[in-house]
This record gives C-alpha cells, structure tokens and sequence, in this order.
C-alpha cells in the first residue's frame, strides 16, 4: 500500500482499510506485476510502466472494505472505493480529450462535453455503478474548495465532471451508498506521480474480471516515430469477461484453469461487466486524434480475449498533456498536432498498454471474500506460469 501513504490524506484512508479489513495479509507486501510472472508483452514500457509515466498525470485511490457475513443494505459488508486521475496534477488546465464507446450498458458523465468542446476539465474519477451522483457531487466540491475552476466568481461556475463506473455488486454492499464526498477528497488529495498501486484498490476493489478476481491495472509504453519520442499510459478498472475468453499472451488460460470459480452461497452472481479506460499521452495530439487514440483500446482488450457482451459497458476516454496553453477561455492560441501519419505507433502502443494493463489488474488482484460469504478467487500466479511454459510463452 506504499502508493496510498505519501500524503496525511491517503494515510487516513489507508488507516480506514486497515482498521476495517478482515484479511490483513492482502494489504501487506506489493503485489507482483505481470512481467514479475514471465508475461511475455510487446512494445517498451515507461520507467514505471504505469499512466504516470506520463508527465504530470497523478493517479489517487480510496479504497472502503468493511465488514463480512450477510449483506445489510446500508451496513455492509462494503467492497468499494474511488479511483482519481488527475490529467496535469492538482490544477485547472484544461486538456485536448476525447471519449468512445465501445458498449453503452454503462455510464460515464460529463462524455458529451468532452467530445463537444474536445476538452477535459476535471479530473477523472471511477467507481461504482451506484456512487456516480456522490462522487460527481464530490469532486465538484473538492474542485471549489481548491479553487480549480476558470476565473469566475465561485458562485456562478459550473461544472460538468468525468465519473466513470463498473458494477461491484456481486461482492459489495452497492444499494447501501457507501462512498460519500469526504472519500472522493481523499482519493484526489492522495494522487500522485509514481507508482500506482493496482488490484483490489479504489475503484476496483470489489471488481471481478473473466470470474477472476479483477480491479485496476495500468501499464505504458514509449514510442518512437518520426516527430520524436513520445509516451501512452493506460489505466483501466477490470470488472468484465467469460472464464472461457480469458487470453494471455495468447495461451488460453480460461479454458485451462476452469476451476476456482466464483462462489456465492447465496444466489448466482450477476452476469456481464464492464470495463473503464483511460489513455493518457503527451504527443501533441488535436481532439479528433485523441478520439483515436481511445477507439484502439478494443485492440487491447481483444488481446485478452474481450468481446464487449451486450451488458458490459466498455467506456473509454482519451487525453493529451501537450499544448498547455491551449485550454485558455479568452486568448487565440497556437497549437501544435502530430501529422496523421505518424500516429500509427501510438495506436500500437495503445493496444499494448491496454492489453498488459488489464493482465496487471488479474495478476495483483487478489482472493476477496464479500456480501453474503460470496468469494472470488485471484488468478493463481504459479499456474499462470506453468501454463506459459507449457506453450511456450514463459519470458524472463
């Protein structure tokens, strides 16, 4: 949990967790990575192969895990949380961002301004289905009282936030509304720049991905082409998928690892998912770029063997970091933007980044246990291994 300890506000969370968590041992030693296993990836990660590679760009978690037995609507038990992306870190700089979707059985607020001004404004902010209206309120208020907003008078701004959400409600209390503001301020004030802790955190936390445990992973990669060095990073809150389509560099672990199974005493899970992501880059991209930056995220996912079922909501938003000033409500500016030919690389790296982005949410997520005795099992890292050595996809 070192990620969520570097500010007075995430140590509070943290400390939340820690007092209302019934397994201790999931929050002690960092999860392994992907590539720790021998996942083989194409492409070259960032120093942190994380969306924070990405200049700027800071990533938050509160993560709320309370209680066990049967579920009490309104008590428990809670397996939830909030995850935030600061695109340019704590202030009000507006970013070139677009939205696409690839299965609408979901919701991300504020995506028709996004794509109408070709602008992001706030943060962004993911979690469950049933918190949008308290973290939309949320981080409203946060923005207020940090006074991110353009230049006007507090009372008459407005604002039109980014909350995305995947369905916990197999594992967590989701009719008893237990994220509230004050979570969502913590979540933003704990981002920061490095490593992001992935797995059973913030938003993800009650997550589950191909009947594994899932959650929120990321990964980046960087990327040449004829303008310069440039890098995309990819977070993504896992929350979708059959056992049988799961794909690991091409081996079929699904197929292979029919067992370990969810179970629920109680009644059958929910079927379907959904699945958020959000692509970040600092190439000078315009709004129509960014747009296709985030239309590549399917690639990835069909990687991992996704096909987006009629009840998944797969939802994706782009950003760039590039052109600063563009943002301004009052002077003409100058921007600048890659030639359309030279953006094939960052779609690979999209696809890349996304692809090792969900199999790092499988990897560091783990066995959680939630409403009603139900439980789901993580991804048993010493078959995983096995299976890749067996079709001989075992890197180094």
């Amino acid at each position: 949990m070192t990620g969520l300890l570097r500010r007075p506000d995430a140590l509070l969370c943290a400390l939340g967790v820690l007092a209302w968590f019934h397994q201790p041992t999931d929050l002690q030693a960092p999860p392994p990575r992907a590539r720790d296993l021998g996942v083989p990836f194409d492409g070259t990660p960032g120093k942190l192969n994380a969306i924070t590679d990405v200049a700027g760009v800071e990533v938050g978690h509160c993560t709320l895990i309370k209680g066990h037995g049967d579920l009490i609507i309104g008590q428990g038990p809670v397996r939830t949380g909030v995850t935030a992306i600061l695109p340019r870190g704590k202030r009000y700089e507006p970013v070139f961002a677009a939205t696409y979707s690839l299965n609408g059985n979901g919701e991300m607020t504020g995506a028709h301004w996004v794509d109408e001004s070709g602008f992001l404004e706030d943060p962004i902010l993911v979690t469950n289905t049933h918190s949008i209206g308290a973290v939309h309120e949320g981080v409203i208020a946060w923005r207020r009282e940090n006074g991110l907003y353009p230049g006007e008078s507090p009372h008459r701004w407005a604002a039109l936030p980014v909350v995305a959400e995947t369905y916990d409600g197999n594992l967590n209390d989701l009719q008893g509304f237990h994220v509230r503001q004050e979570h969502v301020f913590l979540a933003l004030n704990s981002a920061s720049e490095g490593p992001v802790v992935e797995g059973n955190v913030g938003g993800g936390t009650g997550m589950i991905c191909y009947r594994f445990k899932g959650g929120i992973g990321t990964a980046s990669r960087i990327v040449k082409t004829g303008s310069g060095g440039f890098t995309v990073g990819v977070l993504v809150q896992a929350n979708f998928g059959a056992r049988d389509e799961l794909m690991i560099a091409g081996v079929p672990v699904g197929r292979e690892i029919g067992d370990l199974m969810p179970k629920f005493p109680k009644r059958p899970p929910r079927e379907g998912g959904s699945i958020i992501a959000v692509v970040a880059t600092d190439a000078p991209l315009l709004p129509h770029q960014v747009k296709r930056l985030a239309r590549r995220v399917p690639v990835g996912i069909g990687r991992v063997g996704g096909v987006s079922h009629n009840s998944s909501g797969d939802l994706f938003i782009a950003f760039s970091v590039a052109n600063a000033e563009a943002g301004s409500a009052t002077a003409q500016v100058t921007v600048e933007m890659l030639p359309n030919g030279a953006l094939t690389p960052l779609f690979r790296a999209v696809a890349q980044a996304t692809e090792e982005a969900i199999v790092n949410a499988l990897v560091a997520a783990r066995t959680m246990t939630g409403i009603n005795g139900n439980t789901v099992y993580n991804l048993p890292h010493d078959r995983l291994r096995r299976l890749l050595r067996r079709y001989n996809r075992l890197g180094k």
